[in-house]
């Protein structure tokens, strides 16, 4: 166990509904901790923002600070997604008969946080909690064509130049379509078609997606498949306080 991280995460947790100021003083009281130490960990939160300081002076005095609201609200949202996303992936399924995944981006990566299998004999070995690079896969393609253009650049850096410039391409296209498709990028003879899902802010945060064998992705089923896909993204949108 690093002891910084614990002590960091001790004061962090004095803070409660009823104590939701301390001092410095307080801080190294109720820890037990020499004063120099808590002002060091407590300077450290604050730079971070995980602490703000509200009152200035020889025991200066602390509150919680935004980086905690901000990490709250995406534990939130991840688990509100999935928790109104999975009827309407569940629909989605009997309707077409193909894999619908849940993706939404941690840390530079496509996370699958959610998973609705077909009832095909074969299928496709995906699982929740897989992890993707973003340059990778319709689902993954479309978080990084909706991202910040400042952290898409970021991404883009990181790969060759015959790949970033095919990738931007194609970035390009899936803003102006609406939707992202790969064929055989993930696992052979598949196909993937992933469709945005907007918050109330009209930020794209997770992509639903169905994926399959090629040979199931034909004519007029392709084309239900997109229709029915676009029309659930749509409902988990609305659920998640979109308005179009």
């Amino acid at each position: 166990m690093n002891k910084s991280v614990h002590k960091a995460l001790q004061i962090l947790e004095l803070f409660t509904e009823e104590t939701r100021e301390l001092s410095l003083n307080d801080i190294s009281k109720r820890l037990n901790m020499p004063k120099p130490t808590a002002y060091r960990l407590v300077t450290t939160l604050e730079t971070r923002d995980y602490l703000m300081k509200i009152r200035e002076g020889q025991d200066s005095s602390y509150r919680l600070g935004l980086k905690l609201l901000e990490l709250g609200q995406l534990v939130s949202n991840q688990l509100e997604i999935r928790e109104h996303a999975l009827p309407i992936m569940q629909e989605l399924v009997k309707n077409i008969n193909e894999a619908v995944h849940l993706v939404v981006i941690r840390q530079n990566e496509a996370v699958y946080i959610e998973k609705v299998d077909s009832t095909r004999t074969i299928r496709l070995y995906t699982r929740v909690g897989k992890r993707s690079p973003l340059h990778i896969g319709s689902g993954p393609k479309l978080l990084l064509a909706f991202l910040a253009k400042d952290k898409q650049k970021g991404i883009l850096e990181e790969l060759d130049e015959e790949t970033k410039r095919r990738l931007q391409l194609e970035l390009k296209r899936i803003l102006k379509q609406g939707y992202a498709f790969s064929e055989g990028e993930q696992d052979a003879n598949t196909i993937g078609i992933s469709y945005p899902i907007f918050n109330y802010k009209n930020q794209v945060i997770a992509s639903l997606t169905v994926s399959g064998l090629s040979s199931y992705f034909t004519d007029d089923n392709l084309q239900k498949i997109k229709r029915e896909t676009k029309l659930a993204a749509y409902d988990i949108s609305k659920k998640m306080g979109y308005l179009g």
